[in-house]
């Protein structure tokens, strides 16, 4: 019995010890597996621990790593790219090519180098860093061979240069961008056009609106145009008489413009032309109401338009729609001082004109020639169908609602029986105060203004410095769907008897 109990403590001793071993190397695998981790993030910032809880370190020390290879036989290291990759899309700071952002210092070429870069890479950030001043002359950020989706980040300043030497002969724009896929330009920067120098040298000759014919002050002393500035009078010119652009897309897809401020630009401060797919939101411009042609947003040929949440304050047109542009949307705009939001002018020069299923609704307006326009030339083609005014609220605006089809901007105009067809204008909700004329409808005597409908319009006048006048309409078919404040009695119902047809050449 004793040699049989001995043979049994000794299996058990034996198997005890097999179990120790065993524990012993899987708390030595971890700690070693730990410790390659640690070497492998070595450098590339701090480890994190996923767990719930801090893991306890293990009672024996973890064995040592091997020395690491001698520098020498190591490659050299490459000097850093200017464009940094944060974790998501490569960037590119303008500073880091040369910039100064000191607002004096001629900062083109850089812009132009970080831009070339940014270029190559897909969804590539510019930075154009807050707290500076960046001076850059006209410039083309362009395509078609850049990679899609690049984001140009504006937090800081752009001027233009006031000189007459970084202009030549004068340019149509300033900043373009031009033929890109997917191309945004965000952030709370400012471009600056300094327009100032320009307006002073208006020549005599450039275009007035010509609704301003309709406005008769009270005081006939009042002169019906602002005297020309004496530099342009004495021939003392200091810019080119083309005046720039501050910012146009060119024939470019999915194009965002939100959060900047665009001021004081020489002429049209955001301009697209043959564009498709553009979102405009939350942007302000901003310009003095007697700046000459000083449009806010201009769309050419350009589909599929969404402007919302903006401020647009200038010395024209809030919004221009142009000629070729179609699925147009804006709301919740404030507009003022300038001349309202327009469609037109269109068909000038004999030009065909194809406008369509245009909506503009939740607009107020302040201090502002026109509220909601039409303005087509004698002679014109095409067609303008399919738009909404709605919701449009108006103070102290001297003409809110207008169409005029005898456009005529300061210059002699022979009458033409062509012109461009309007058919389906709908303006309902347009509430507010007008100090000239609440409605001003002159159409074509060959082509009659049909479809037109009004709906819960109360306009109540305001005398202010101007004669007043009752609605007029010339050559104008509709219906009105509901009262109207003032009765606005020489819209005719229905449709007109002689409707002239458009050739096939004329049509959209």
């Amino acid at each position: 019995m004793l040699l049989v109990a001995f043979l049994l403590w000794s299996s058990n001793f034996e198997a005890c010890n097999a179990r120790r071993g065993r524990h012993w190397r899987q708390r030595r695998g971890p700690s070693g597996s730990l410790a390659k981790k640690k070497g492998k993030n070595h450098g590339k910032g701090n480890y994190h621990h996923s767990g719930g809880s801090k893991p306890k370190s293990p009672p024996h020390k973890a064995p040592s790593l091997p020395p690491p290879k001698p520098k020498e036989d190591l490659p050299a290291p490459s000097p850093p790219p200017k464009g940094s990759n944060g974790g998501h899309s490569v960037t590119f700071n303008v500073l880091d090519f040369g910039a100064k952002g000191d607002g004096s210092s001629d900062d083109t070429q850089a812009f132009q180098a970080a831009w070339a870069a940014a270029c190559k890479v897909e969804a590539s950030k510019v930075i154009v860093p807050s707290a500076s001043i960046f001076l850059v002359g006209p410039i083309s950020f362009s395509g078609p061979y850049c990679q899609p989706n690049i984001v140009f980040q504006l937090d800081g300043t752009i001027i233009a240069p006031t000189n007459s030497k970084a202009w030549g002969g004068g340019l149509f724009q300033w900043l373009e961008f031009t033929k890109l896929r997917g191309i945004s330009i965000l952030g709370k920067g400012v471009i600056d056009g300094r327009g100032s120098v320009w307006w002073q040298d208006a020549p005599f000759d450039d275009p007035v609106d010509d609704e301003s014919k309709l406005i008769i002050p009270l005081n006939s002393t009042l002169e019906k145009h602002p005297p020309m500035p004496i530099r342009s009078q004495l021939g003392m010119r200091t810019m080119p008489s083309i005046k720039p652009t501050a910012l146009r897309f060119y024939g470019s897809v999915n194009v965002t413009v939100t959060g900047i401020t665009i001021q004081s630009s020489p002429q049209f401060h955001l301009k697209f032309d043959s564009c498709m797919g553009v979102l405009v939101h939350d942007i302000s411009i901003s310009s003095p109401g007697n700046s000459p042609n000083t449009d806010g947003i201009h769309l050419q040929n350009s589909k599929d338009v969404l402007i919302y949440s903006s401020t647009l304050a200038c010395g024209d047109d809030c919004i221009s729609i142009q000629t070729g542009c179609s699925n147009v949307y804006i709301h919740n705009i404030n507009c003022g001082p300038g001349h309202g939001i327009s469609i037109g002018s269109l068909g000038k020069d004999g030009t065909k004109a194809c406008v369509s299923n245009i909506t503009i609704r939740d607009v107020i307006m302040h201090n502002t020639m026109n509220g909601v326009r039409i303005k087509t030339w004698q002679g014109g083609s095409g067609s303008v169908q399919g738009v909404l005014f709605s919701n449009i609220q108006v103070s102290e605006v001297q003409l809110p609602i207008v169409i005029d089809q005898y456009y005529c901007d300061k210059r002699t105009c022979k009458n033409q029986s062509s012109a461009v067809a309007l058919s389906g204008i709908n303006y309902e909700r347009i509430r507010g105060t007008y100090t000239v004329k609440p409605v001003h409808f002159a159409c074509s005597d060959s082509l009659p203004c049909v479809d037109v409908t009004l709906t819960a319009i109360e306009l109540k006048p305001l005398q202010e410095q101007y004669h007043l006048y009752n609605p007029f309409c010339w050559q104008t078919f509709g219906e009105l769907r509901t009262p109207t404040v003032p009765p606005i009695d020489c819209v005719q119902i229905g449709k007109p008897p002689n409707n002239r047809v458009q050739s096939d050449y004329d049509l959209c």
